[in-house]
């Protein structure tokens, strides 16, 4: 049975809506899992056809590396990456029938996104929650798009170096309800408006986790959540065997499980067809039938 038309709308805590697909695309030379695979626009559309076809809801563009200890890519640079893949990538899509996915711009900078938007994406997806750019909320409201606001502490370069909280997951909830709360301020219906914990962005393994154990706690804000877990360092800390980011799949597929039973919206992930089928049965499991 295909899924309803993907929306983001107010819902009461803890409902059971179906979890749904972000495939990652990274246009990147050094992204730390698939960088340098699809900067071409050709590679790009073919690999974004195929998500689709694995279930993918929503595929995220990006053009500039979060991975700690990235270089950071100037607006410019981003734009010349990301516009010729989401033109192509909205194409190939539209032609293969996959009208109905999302294309989601992944960056910091209201140039970038508004490049990606013209070019075909209709979602935003910001690592900084708006703190980079202040015209970021403005372009989210005035072009009608979801926005996704993700928790960092520091910025990727540092983000890793020694962070500390005193209470991690009351801090992270206190930060995306001000940064929702800003959205909204700036005309962002609160519909349009979702919310990331950024695993992994300024988290030791102990923090990550904790994050995970409370993502009830997310989903009862009422606001759509998404959840970025995919191949993530902290997995091998669990399972020390897992050492490469390809070794950790069956580690992400728990992870997801657990989000679709929590009420996760979206879960950002690169192995879209497995983690769609453990998204899917996890919350057929947590429905009963």
């Amino acid at each position: 049975m295909p899924l309803p038309p993907l929306t983001f709308p107010d819902r009461p805590p803890l409902a059971l809506a179906p979890t749904r697909v972000m495939g990652v695309l990274n246009v990147t030379p050094d992204s730390f899992s698939d960088g340098g695979r699809f900067v071409a626009p050709e590679a790009a559309a073919a690999h974004a056809v195929a998500m689709a076809r694995e279930g993918a809801a929503v595929i995220d563009v990006g053009g500039e590396s979060t991975r700690p200890g990235a270089q950071r890519v100037d607006a410019a640079a981003q734009v010349a990456r990301v516009v010729p893949v989401v033109r192509a990538v909205r194409g190939a899509l539209d032609e293969a029938g996959f009208d109905g996915v999302m294309l989601s711009v992944d960056t910091t900078r209201a140039a970038v996104a508004e490049a990606a938007l013209d070019a075909g994406a209709s979602m935003l997806n910001d690592v900084s929650a708006g703190r980079e750019d202040e015209n970021m909320f403005a372009l989210a409201a005035a072009r009608g798009v979801p926005i996704v606001l993700m928790h960092m502490l520091g910025e990727p370069g540092t983000m890793q170096d020694a962070p500390r909280y005193d209470d991690v997951v009351g801090e992270v909830t206190a930060f995306l309800e001000a940064r929702a709360g800003a959205a909204e301020a700036a005309g962002v219906p609160a519909s349009q408006v979702v919310i990331d914990p950024g695993i992994g962005f300024g988290k030791t393994v102990a923090h990550n986790l904790a994050l995970l154990h409370a993502l009830p706690r997310f989903v009862a804000t009422g606001r759509a959540v998404l959840l970025g877990a995919s191949r993530k360092r902290f997995i091998s800390a669990v399972w020390p065997a897992a050492r490469e980011p390809a070794d950790r799949l069956p580690g992400t597929l728990a992870v997801t499980a657990w989000a679709a039973s929590a009420g996760v919206s979206l879960v950002r992930v690169h192995d879209v067809a497995a983690n769609a089928q453990a998204a899917a049965v996890a919350g057929r499991v947590m429905v009963g039938g």
